[in-house]
């Protein structure tokens, strides 16, 4: 199983990634914040569901 800093660092590296990929606004106001960290949150929270869900079904846990 990777380390909490492995982990970490992967995530820094895939956030940039993702991040790169977004179009340059001439306008950002907070809403537009809001609306990126939000949608950032809910993405990391399902990835972590659903790594934790197939964790269980592979242990045989579900």
């Amino acid at each position: 199983m990777a380390s909490c800093t492995e982990f970490s660092g992967i995530f820094a590296i895939l956030c940039t990634v993702f991040l790169s990929l977004l179009p340059p606004v001439e306008a950002f106001d907070g809403g537009d914040a809001v609306a990126l960290l939000l949608g950032m949150t809910i993405s990391v929270v399902g990835f972590c569901a659903c790594l934790g869900w197939y964790a269980r079904r592979t242990n045989g846990q579900l």
